[in-house]
């Protein structure tokens, strides 16, 4: 007796507009609670974000606001990789360096107010830290963590006009000059190096 093979069904590929459709639905009350969602993998969407914020779809930079920060908003990352969750699906995206850019900080009351690219205000503190890496070419490289894994990379104006905020602290046993948010220090480059 022979088998006949199961007939295969036709799986649609994930889209940018199935995505924001499900994710509207499902955040219709409030922000998406991406950290509860575990759907199924269904593949990768060629979806980049640029490492100066700008997020492209098919190659092209996605214009609208509104629909970036949608999908800001059900990003997730998940084993070092970044994706897009909603309750039913989660696709795969690039991302070159940092998911959000940190694009405005000001100081109140001893605190750093940050805001990004996609609309988060974050208080630089113990649950949103500020680390600074220093690139192959010697640049400084601020990150500021905004929520569940994600950072924003502090922009060029912004790190200057922190710089300009920074005392000397210290930090491993050591002077460094650094920031302090939300009871925090933060140290940005040891004292002995500056000339």
């Amino acid at each position: 007796m022979t088998e006949t093979a199961a007939p295969q069904i036709a799986v649609k590929p994930p889209s940018a507009e199935g995505i924001a459709a499900a994710v509207t639905k499902a955040g219709a009350k409030g922000p998406p609670p991406v950290h509860l969602w575990d759907p199924p993998f269904c593949g990768d969407l060629d979806i980049e974000i640029r490492r100066d914020g700008t997020w492209f779809y098919l190659g092209t930079p996605i214009g609208r606001e509104a629909l970036v920060r949608l999908f800001a908003s059900v990003l997730k990352l998940e084993d070092g990789r970044f994706y897009l969750v909603t309750p039913v699906e989660k696709v795969g995206i690039r991302v070159q360096d940092a998911p959000f850019l940190a694009v405005d900080c000001t100081a109140e009351a001893g605190d750093l107010r940050f805001v990004t690219n996609v609309g988060d205000e974050v208080v630089a503190g113990p649950d949103h830290p500020i680390r600074v890496e220093i690139a192959a070419d010697g640049e400084p490289r601020p990150y500021l963590h905004v929520r569940r894994g994600l950072e924003a990379r502090i922009d060029r104006k912004t790190f200057y006009r922190l710089v300009d905020l920074a005392a000397p602290g210290p930090h491993a046993g050591e002077d460094w000059l650094g920031l302090t948010s939300g009871g925090v220090f933060f140290p940005i480059q040891r004292m002995a190096e500056i000339s």
